[in-house]
């Protein structure tokens, strides 16, 4: 499993698309971001540097997963790769397991280079906090790789770009990724993960901790979509 995780890694890296919509863009979203709201601004009860490093790093975080987990397995599963690996002595979970592994590793980079530009515009926390939040941001990526391996065996080659692209952005409009979210929306935000991820942010401000609410919603969203990338590995299996 372990060769496997680092091979799916090492193809991801190498994408030229990855590294370009998943590493670079969220970085010059944020650049878009900080100037029309205004440096001086507060958005979400965040100075906006910070709020929009939030969540342009969970944007690009949530991109590297879905759009990358998702599109290869079901590529794999068209080109016959996946019916050939159930050859070997890998297990099922093995597999599913190793995809969510790798598609969260390859969340960092597009995690701590949208960081950098944070810094390098003047975001001021400290080292804990620095670190506190990479870690809780990463952590949280793994529910996203769980759900990116779900979509990839629930839908065809020829759609999954479609449904991936459609996930993805329903998820960022009501999560707060384009701008803070209050009112009514809010209430719809509340079953949306996205929404929990960007509240991770909550204790860069001084005196707040980790939401533990938002942490465990996130804990549930993950069990819900592990469960159903076996589910549907087992109904892709039966069918193969």
């Amino acid at each position: 499993m372990t060769t496997l995780i680092r091979l799916e890694i090492t193809r991801t890296l190498r994408n030229k698309r990855y590294v370009l919509f998943t590493v670079l863009y969220p970085a010059l979203m944020y650049f878009f971001f900080i100037h029309a709201y205004g440096t001086d601004q507060v958005a979400g009860g965040l100075p906006v540097k910070t709020y929009f490093m939030v969540s342009m790093a969970t944007f690009g975080a949530v991109g590297a997963v879905l759009t990358g987990s998702a599109q290869r397995i079901s590529l794999e599963r068209r080109s016959g790769w996946v019916r050939q690996l159930r050859l070997t002595a890998l297990p099922g979970r093995a597999y599913t397991v190793a995809k969510i592994a790798a598609g969260a590793v390859t969340t960092l980079p597009a995690i701590l280079v949208v960081f950098g530009v944070g810094a390098a515009q003047g975001v001021r926390m400290g080292a804990a906090e620095w670190a506190g939040l990479a870690v809780a941001l990463w952590l949280g990526s793994f529910v996203f790789a769980a759900l990116g391996v779900a979509l990839g065996y629930a839908a065809g080659a020829d759609s999954v770009q479609t449904v991936v692209m459609i996930t993805y952005m329903v998820m960022a409009l009501f999560g707060g990724t384009w701008f803070p979210v209050t009112g009514t929306l809010r209430t719809i935000a509340q079953v949306d993960p996205v929404y929990l991820y960007n509240r991770l942010a909550g204790f860069t401000r001084p005196g707040q901790s980790l939401d533990l609410v938002a942490a465990g919603g996130l804990a549930g969203f993950l069990v819900v979509f592990t469960a159903a990338a076996a589910v549907l590995y087992r109904r892709d299996t039966r069918r193969a």
